[in-house]
């Protein structure tokens, strides 16, 4: 039986082949003039030539040449209308000198030099500690030009780290550590005696208590060593050195806030330079041999809802002929706790104080009874 006409109208058509091309392939144009619109769709269509800039490293600013310092020992727990100021400063820019501090150069100097010994190691000891995403602590492993320039080992208070730098480091891993936490116990002292002055009468989120009842836990803080190798004649100017520059300060920024902190303490004596970075710029100067730098960390950013500014440091080493260390001590303060080890609530619930004021009113009642 033969479909009607009009049976076809209604099945729906599925084209599932792309449309056709407005020219079909093989034939020449119907437009006489080709050349001539070939040119029209030439200027007409052209795309813009787009422009990137030459460099995506921030801007140094050069208003500022010095960073504000802050006498440790003439410390006032409760600021003036001076302090005000200078907290003011240190909140802008990030970055400030302490001196005064009290710890010992002896101590210092002693600490960065074992320090240095630590990059002594063989590359396969090396290995055998090295830094990954599993541990925060140990060997960070460079590649190329970069492993000629600097090496960097991590170093905290975990057991596992000390366990297995005494395998390879026997003889000098301990002394080292011990002074290592004599020197970090120093820093975090310092680092909440400056807290409370920077947070003292802020409306802001408080992580400290004031009565001092946080137990102090292991494994909050860290150090960053920084071995720095001579820089073989390069003229400070050159390309190369501002792409070594650039370079490293990317993979600063990148992680900078790998570890967070509040405050970073840099122990950099007898660098020319010191460079702070952050998202607006950066800022060179000459800092004092005997003061510690200290930069403003992400947590305390947060703490202060933006008032003080996080920022990045790092020495600069210009003309030196032998390596040099510096190190980067990031305090993060431990969890608070209520009440000291061993102790426990002693608060009653609602639950027993009802309890207790019916049997207090059944004994009442009761004693009552038995005297009328």
């Amino acid at each position: 039986m033969a479909n009607s006409p009009h049976s076809s109208y209604n099945i729906p058509l599925d084209f599932r082949a792309p449309p056709p091309s407005p020219v079909a392939s093989g034939r020449r144009s119907s437009v006489a003039n080709d050349e001539i619109l070939t040119e029209f769709l030439h200027r007409s269509l052209r795309v813009p030539d787009l422009v990137l800039p030459n460099r995506v490293f921030p801007r140094q600013n050069s208003k500022i040449q010095s960073l504000p310092k802050l006498d440790f020992e003439k410390l006032n727990p409760n600021p003036n209308a001076t302090d005000f100021e200078v907290i003011d400063v240190i909140a802008q820019t990030g970055c400030f000198e302490l001196v005064s501090h009290g710890i010992s150069g002896e101590l210092l100097a002693s600490v960065v030099k074992s320090g240095g010994g630590v990059f002594e190691l063989s590359p396969e000891k090396k290995k055998v500690v090295s830094r990954s995403n599993e541990r925060s602590y140990g060997f960070v492993e460079f590649h190329g030009d970069e492993k000629e320039s600097s090496e960097e080992f991590v170093w905290c208070r975990d057991d596992s780290l000390r366990s297995e730098m005494e395998e390879i480091w026997p003889n000098q891993y301990s002394n080292f550590s011990e002074k290592m936490e004599t020197l970090m116990c120093e820093i975090e002292n310092i680092s909440e005696i400056l807290l409370k002055w920077f947070m003292n009468g802020s409306t802001s989120k408080r992580r400290f208590d004031e009565d001092g009842t946080r137990e102090r836990e292991n494994g909050g803080s860290m150090c960053y060593i920084y071995k720095h190798c001579p820089d073989g004649g390069i003229v400070p100017d050159d390309d190369k050195c501002m792409d070594s520059l650039r370079y490293d300060v990317i993979r600063m920024l990148i992680r900078g806030s790998e570890h967070p902190h509040t405050l970073c303490f840099h122990v950099c004596d007898g660098s020319s330079e010191f460079h702070v970075y952050s998202k607006k710029g950066w800022v060179s100067f000459s800092p004092d041999n005997d003061a510690l730098i200290i930069t403003i960390g992400d947590q305390l950013q947060t703490w202060s809802e933006g008032k003080y500014k996080h920022v990045i440091g790092r020495p600069i080493f210009k003309g030196k002929q032998e390596d040099c260390v510096s190190m980067a001590f990031l305090y993060n303060p431990p969890p608070l706790t209520p009440t000291s080890k061993g102790q426990k609530d002693k608060t009653i619930s609602l639950g027993h104080q009802i309890l207790l004021v019916l049997i207090l009113v059944f004994l009442y009642n009761l004693y009552s009874y038995i005297f009328t």
